[in-house]
């Protein structure tokens, strides 16, 4: 469940950043209230937790469509 809210604020950071850098709009600080607003401050330092705890996603083996291999006893 926490791996999901992190990639869920990783998407709403990610598309705050493409609208800054396409169209010069910060959605968020437009949301709550320019950029020194409280609120807006919360979800920018939610975003970065959420990227740093990321980071453990890509090192953590997920694969869980291999099977274990098991010895074959006769």
């Amino acid at each position: 469940m926490f791996n999901k809210i992190s990639l869920l604020l990783l998407i709403i950071g990610g598309i705050n950043w493409g609208s800054i850098g396409i169209f010069r709009f910060d959605l968020v600080a437009w949301i709550c209230g320019g950029q020194t607003s409280i609120l807006s401050r919360i979800i920018y330092t939610l975003v970065g937790l959420s990227a740093i705890w990321c980071i453990s996603l890509l090192v953590k083996d997920t694969d869980t469509n291999e099977r274990p291999v098991r010895a074959m006893s006769n």
